[in-house]
């Protein structure tokens, strides 16, 4: 059994595959990238990361329209796909993950609950987004461990699949 933790599976299997990738967060706000970079030797694969919390940030840099943001809201599975492909589309780099959701304790409403999060990944071919949904009873640094672990997994997941 492989001691290895994930970010440093992720990164053997990119440079394996001459891959890099780009990240773009708003609900972690920049653990993922953070938790990739602890990596020694990332700066192989890593391109470019960004911490896109506010709406004007994700259409500003990422290029998430507008509109969209207006129907959907910033929590959605559109705006995590609209993510993944603008930082991947930025970055010019073959796979893009995008992070949103609500780390809470504020923030809330009926149909979107603390702990909501979307991950989109996409690799100009194929985005795909995962909605997963934390514990609403964790604390805020809590779900957003739990949201970039779940983004690494998925991450990981995709690469496998797809490459």
């Amino acid at each position: 059994m492989s001691t290895k933790k994930i970010e440093e599976i992720i990164g053997k299997i990119l440079l394996e595959k001459s891959l890099t990738l780009s990240v773009a967060e708003s609900c972690t706000g920049g653990l993922v990238s953070s938790i990739l970079t602890d990596v020694s030797g990332s700066s192989a694969y890593i391109k470019l990361n960004f911490v896109t919390y506010s709406n004007e940030a994700k259409i500003k840099i990422l290029g998430v329209q507008e509109e969209l943001l207006k129907t959907y809201g910033a929590v959605s599975e559109q705006n995590a796909a609209a993510m993944a492909e603008g930082t991947r589309k930025v970055a010019e780099a073959d796979i893009g993950i995008g992070i949103t959701g609500i780390a809470g304790p504020t923030g809330a409403t009926p149909a979107k609950p603390v702990g909501l999060i979307y991950i989109g990944i996409s690799n100009g071919k194929k985005t795909e987004v995962h909605k997963i949904n934390a514990n609403s009873e964790m604390e805020r640094k809590e779900i957003k461990i739990f949201a970039a672990g779940s983004s690494l997994k998925y991450l990981k997941q995709f690469i496998e699949e797809n490459y």
